[in-house]
């Protein structure tokens, strides 16, 4: 009996199960189940690209487990570097790409998202192997701005300005995205681009800025009745699998979110009873958008003073009501949510109190 990488490659995937996978920051949180993934649909060549300072805990859990007839290299470098960059590239049929540039500095941002890229891009064009480029986005990059169906989709506006109206991250995924686009229409380099929700698991203590924020000593819930386009790690490295693997769908874009998504305040009700609980105060939509829009003004007055951490900006892409679709991931991929939501926050919360516990 075939297995099921054979029997859908037969139908619909571009590689065999010896070509070689380039999976870039491999050593990140979302990096081991990604590769666990690419060994659960039948591959067998994966190269890991790591960061030197990377704890390789995980991803050395998921090579000691994978068999003897898999070949999992780990190879330290930085995309920073050319040379890194083409030697992680090298004979590489399907690069799927992670490492991404954080922090709230726009310079170390655009280096480690956009030079990066661009270098990993330039790397494959040498290589001329390449059937498909992978980027991974994220749902920051949509400006939900002048949305009247409140539905957030593929199809949705992805910011234009901002440099100017959100943060570091923002910018550096929105010109990420660009230079992507750039390459496939001058240098016909086959691309999808994939645009997770908010990634959780076990190993992401974090509480999504979707739901609200402690940055003021007390924990302000901004989130309200809105639904958090979550998705658990394990479901989200499946559906970046199929996006590299799935024939025809060259220079499309997926969002990936699971089903059954919580509301906000559903969500911090829950966390507060499993991981533990704490004091907050829920901030309703209209007097939000008035603080963010106070800050912002306040922010531009002091000439840069103080930080425009809250603007409107911030506010549409993550407080504003709106609802979330995975239809095109399901239709066009083929893609299921394997863990469903409420097992997922299960581990989730379990992965907390666990690090709370070891703190």
């Amino acid at each position: 009996m075939l297995d099921r990488f054979e029997t859908m490659e037969i139908n619909n995937y571009i590689i065999k199960p010896d070509d070689l996978v380039l999976v870039t920051g491999a050593g990140g949180f979302m990096g081991p189940p990604l590769v666990a993934s690419l060994l659960r649909h039948g591959l067998r060549n994966v190269r890991a690209f790591v960061r030197p300072s990377s704890d390789l805990a995980a991803l050395n859990a998921v090579v000691a487990g994978a068999g003897s007839n898999a070949r999992i290299e780990i190879v330290q470098g930085n995309l920073l570097s050319r040379e890194d960059s083409f030697a992680a590239a090298r004979g590489a049929s399907i690069i799927l790409h992670l490492a991404a540039g954080g922090g709230n500095s726009y310079p170390d941002a655009f280096m480690n998202s956009v030079v990066t890229t661009r270098n990993l891009l330039d790397a494959s064009l040498e290589g001329k192997c390449l059937r498909r480029f992978v980027n991974i986005s994220s749902f920051a990059v949509y400006a939900n701005r002048g949305n009247s169906r409140r539905l957030l989709d593929e199809a949705s506006a992805v910011e234009q300005n901002a440099g100017s109206s959100r943060d570091a991250y923002c910018f550096a995924k929105v010109k990420q995205d660009e230079i992507v686009i750039a390459y496939g229409k001058r240098f016909a380099i086959p691309y999808v681009i994939v645009r997770p929700g908010s990634v959780f698991g076990p190993g992401k203590a974090a509480i999504t800025g979707r739901v609200g924020t402690g940055a003021f000593g007390i924990y302000l819930h901004l989130g309200g009745s809105n639904r958090i386009p979550l998705t658990y790690i394990d479901n989200c490295a499946d559906a970046i699998v199929l996006a590299g693997l799935a024939n025809g769908v060259e220079g499309e874009v997926f969002n990936v979110l699971d089903d059954d998504l919580p509301s906000s305040r559903r969500f911090l009700r829950l966390y507060k009873r499993h991981v533990g609980h704490f004091r907050s105060i829920y901030i309703p939509h209209a007097v939000s958008y008035l603080f963010c829009l106070l800050w912002e003004k306040y922010s531009k007055w002091s000439e840069g003073q103080l930080p425009p951490a809250f603007n409107r900006g911030r506010w549409h892409a993550e407080w504003k009501r709106t609802r979330y679709s995975n239809n095109k991931l399901k239709t066009r991929l083929g893609w299921t949510p394997r863990v469903p939501m409420a097992e997922g926050l299960a581990r989730y919360f379990e992965g907390c109190r666990e690090r709370e516990q070891n703190a």
